[in-house]
C-alpha cells in the first residue's frame, strides 16, 4: 500500500514515514498543503495521512478539493485539535478517520491496518468513477437510472481507464491487455472502441468523458 503523508512538522513526518516503511508500506512525504494536494491529485496513492493545520493550504481545503475531483482514497486526519466540532468538520469534508495529536504509534498503525482491510475488501466492488458504475457481471455501464450494455472489449477498456484514474493509458497498453496481436489493425481498433465508449457515455447522460492526450493516450475526466 502506498501512503502519502502531508505534515508540516518535518521531524514528525519523517518519523512516521520511517515507522510505516518498517511495516512494509511505501511512503512519500509533503510538508505543506499545496504540494500535498499536487501529489494527491496524481491518484497514485492508496491512503493519505493529512494534518489539518498546514502552510499554504489547510488540510480541510486539501481534502475538500480531492473529493470534488472524485479521488476517493481513504484519508486519515491528524490534528492537535480535539474539539468535537473539528472532528465533525473533518468527517463532513470526506475524511475516513481522525486521530488527535499526540497519539500512540500503535493506534496509528492499527488505523492504517483497518484502512488497508477496507481497501482489500473493496477490490470485489464494481469499478466506479464520477457518476458511472461498471457492472462486471452484467456487462453494463450504469449512470443513475440509465444503463447500457457493453461489449466485452468495451467493458475491459473502460475498466482499465477507471483503474488508471489520474494517469494516461496508452494505445499500446490497451493492445497488450485486450488484443491478441499488436499489428496496425489492433491500434486502429483502440480508436474505434474509444469512439463506441464515448457514444455510450453520452447515451447514459454521464458527466464522465474520455479525453484524448494527443500523442500519448487516453484518460477519464469529469465535466
Amino acid at each position: 500500500m502506498k501512503i502519502l503523508i502531508v505534515e508540516d512538522e518535518k521531524g514528525l513526518a519523517e518519523a512516521l514515514g520511517e515507522i510505516l516503511r518498517r511495516e512494509g508500506y511505501s511512503v512519500e512525504l509533503a510538508f505543506d498543503g499545496k504540494s500535498g494536494l499536487e501529489k494527491a491529485l496524481t491518484g497514485k496513492y492508496d491512503c493519505m495521512i493529512l494534518d489539518i493545520m498546514l502552510p499554504l493550504m489547510n488540510g480541510l481545503d486539501v481534502l475538500s478539493y480531492i473529493r470534488v475531483k472524485e479521488i476517493d482514497m481513504p484519508v486519515l486526519l491528524l490534528t492537535a485539535k480535539s474539539e468535537v466540532e473539528d472532528k465533525i468538520n473533518g468527517l463532513d469534508c470526506g475524511a475516513d478517520d481522525y486521530l488527535t495529536k499526540p497519539f500512540e504509534t500503535g493506534e496509528l498503525l492499527a488505523r492504517i491496518r483497518a484502512i488497508a482491510r477496507r481497501i482489500s475488501q473493496a477490490t470485489d466492488i464494481n469499478p466506479k468513477f464520477g457518476d458511472i458504475v461498471l457492472d462486471l457481471k452484467k456487462f453494463e455501464l450504469i449512470c443513475g437510472i440509465n444503463t447500457v450494455v457493453l461489449g466485452r472489449k468495451e467493458l475491459r477498456m473502460l475498466e482499465i481507464l477507471i483503474s488508471n484514474t489520474g494517469h494516461i493509458v496508452t494505445k499500446e497498453s490497451f493492445v497488450n491487455e485486450i488484443w491478441e496481436n499488436s499489428d496496425e489493425s489492433a491500434y486502429n481498433n483502440v480508436e474505434v472502441y474509444i469512439s463506441f465508449l464515448r457514444k455510450k457515455l453520452q447515451l447514459v447522460h454521464s458527466r464522465v468523458h474520455i479525453k484524448t492526450r494527443r500523442g500519448l493516450g487516453y484518460c477519464l475526466e469529469v465535466s
